[in-house]
């Protein structure tokens, strides 16, 4: 279970603040919403299909140079701090 200690001095929003970022963390609020509703587990398999469709159709789109994938900041940031 997340939890938050307030610190002293600390206001309620940022307490509320870091107890919404380590629930985000722990996946708590995405594992709600994909639990939120019984999923039969055909229909489960037919949307990792339809997912993994749609991925491989991406990757394929990608490699041909029909789409452009920017880098990510992260990804920059890291390849300026390696040349250096």
């Amino acid at each position: 279970m997340t939890g938050v200690i307030i610190r002293p001095n600390e206001t309620f929003e940022k307490a509320l603040k870091r107890f919404t970022k380590s629930c985000e963390k722990s996946g708590i609020l995405s594992d709600l919403r994909k639990n939120q509703y019984y999923e039969k587990p055909s229909e489960r398999k037919k949307r990792k299909l339809n997912q993994a469709k749609r991925k491989a159709m991406k990757e394929r789109l990608i490699e041909s140079g029909v789409i452009k994938v920017k880098p990510r900041a992260f990804d920059r940031d890291r390849d300026r701090d390696r040349d250096r």
